[in-house]
């Protein structure tokens, strides 16, 4: 039977009668020792039972803009790679956007081939039937589809992905605007 919640007058007059019997009875005192005991240890291991079951977010950290714009300043000076962006293409013909699209890709190739080391994530075939064995790297390989349970998992791989290897950014002097990624261009 659950005892009923005394009332906050109650609650004094117990309090003042436990203190009395606590310092007169060793014996009651230990009890009330034991009590609080376990009750600090149910709340621990409440405690510790939350924290298992609720997955721990990482710690987001913020992202150094240098790289991004000097790679942006790259892809803009070898492939005109904001300029195409920026232009309002649908006015122009699909020939004329197709031949701009040719030499943006030769350009954003070129800053890539000339810059990074790519490899794919994973090296089977896309369309082939893989399994993601427990533990397998979420931060790899993102799961589509119907998800349910836990691993393994059988799929189909539709797309390898890609990795960096190897970064081989230009080196900057020290009076290098990083944010003007094309200067202004005057003829004279």
């Amino acid at each position: 039977m659950k005892p009923k919640n005394p009332h906050f007058f109650s609650r004094i007059g117990i309090a003042i009668a436990s203190f009395f019997k606590i310092i007169g009875n060793s014996e009651f005192a230990g009890g009330v020792q034991a009590l609080r005991l376990a009750e600090r240890q149910g709340k621990a291991a409440k405690a510790a039972a939350a924290a298992a079951a609720k997955p721990v977010a990482p710690a987001l950290k913020e992202a150094a803009p240098d790289g991004a714009l000097q790679l942006l300043g790259l892809l803009q000076r070898e492939a005109r790679f904001i300029d195409f962006i920026q232009e309002d293409v649908a006015a122009y013909p699909d020939a004329d956007v197709g031949a701009a699209a040719r030499l943006v890709h030769e350009g954003c190739r070129k800053v890539l081939s000339d810059n990074f080391s790519i490899d794919p994530v994973r090296e089977e075939e896309e369309g082939s039937a893989i399994t993601l064995p427990e533990g397998f790297d979420a931060t790899a390989v993102r799961i589509t589809g119907n998800v349910v349970g836990e691993p393994p998992f059988n799929g189909h791989l539709t797309h390898r992905g890609w990795r960096v290897v190897e970064t081989r950014l230009p080196k900057l002097s020290g009076s290098h605007d990083l944010q003007i990624v094309a200067p202004a261009e005057v003829e004279l």
